[in-house]
């Protein structure tokens, strides 16, 4: 099928699986989607409706929560699609989706290193904390970091205007991806990788660097408390939030400075990194950054109760 991006319609995405593959994989993605709506609902209606636990941090962690259902909603029921034969996408829902997961992702990367500049000041300097780090300085912070990933996407948003497509329609991933996009464009340029690598490196690397380093500083200062149940929770806390950031990072930072370097991934390696890192972290951070937490679990029970105390209160 020959195409120019002025005529085409739609892609076909192709999901490189065999049948027996597929048996398994859509149940599986299914479940890890409905478990992912419904921990990060729950977490965003505990925190909304209950004035309490609106602090700087939970206020962050219920934005997380929100990037997390966007980002896999985003994804997962197109997938899930595309493995039970319904792989047409047209062509406009195709390049939003595509510019969403990378303005998702960038989002995502710097709200992780805010959380971790919030344990940080909360951490080391515990008498500062409530006058640096207020609810206004939150969402001063977090509507900063909306027009940050903005300018983040804009050269894709550009380059996707530059896009011919005159090949083919097929793309052979299971969602809209930039790398494979890219690959199938008549018009391939190494800018387009180029620009990739470079800013994966701002706006992935660096935060990940800064969050590596923001945690390292508090563990050290945690071998500093007498108590050792207070090490050790402070420890439990930091192992589980860095095993999240580095499942979200490292695959995705791996699959996209590589290309850009001249290095090719395998088709195969390519689609786990990135499948793993868009759709296991949103399904384990309300577990890790919400469940754990004593306040948002009994904020959690107390909303719960509400819900099962309202029918009966109606019947009497």
């Amino acid at each position: 099928m020959n195409h120019t991006s002025a005529s085409m319609s739609e892609f076909m995405l192709h999901c490189a699986m065999d049948s027996q593959q597929i048996i398994y994989t859509t149940p599986l993605l299914t479940m890890v989607y409905l478990v992912t709506l419904f921990g990060n609902f729950l977490v965003i209606l505990a925190i909304t409706m209950n004035h309490n636990l609106q602090t700087p941090m939970n206020i962050c962690i219920a934005t997380l929560a929100v990037i997390d259902l966007a980002g896999s909603t985003n994804i997962v029921p197109k997938v899930i699609a595309v493995l039970l034969d319904s792989s047409s996408i047209p062509y406009g829902l195709c390049l939003l989706q595509m510019l969403l997961v990378l303005y998702l992702e960038g989002m995502e990367s710097l709200l992780l290193a805010l959380m971790a500049c919030d344990r940080y000041v909360a951490v080391i300097h515990p008498l500062r904390y409530p006058s640096l780090i207020t609810n206004k300085v939150a969402w001063a912070a977090i509507l900063l970091l909306l027009l940050i990933s903005t300018v983040f996407i804009m050269p894709y948003i550009l380059f996707v205007t530059e896009f011919s497509f005159c090949k083919t329609n097929v793309l052979n991933y299971c969602f809209c991806d930039y790398i494979t996009m890219v690959k199938l464009a008549c018009n391939e340029d190494p800018k387009y990788l180029i620009m990739l690598s470079a800013v994966s490196v701002v706006f992935g690397a660096g935060p990940f660097a800064f969050i590596i380093l923001s945690y390292l500083r508090i563990a050290y200062a945690a071998l500093k408390i007498a108590s050792i149940q207070g090490k050790k929770k402070v420890f439990n806390t930091l192992s589980s939030h860095l095993l999240v950031v580095g499942l979200f990072n490292i695959p995705l930072l791996t699959s996209y400075l590589l290309p850009g370097t001249g290095v090719k991934l395998t088709t195969e390696a390519y689609n786990t990194m990135v499948i793993v890192s868009i759709i296991v972290p949103p399904m384990l951070n309300p577990i890790i950054y919400s469940f754990r937490n004593k306040e948002i679990k009994t904020g959690i029970c107390t909303f719960i109760k509400g819900i099962k105390a309202g029918p009966e209160i109606i019947r009497n």
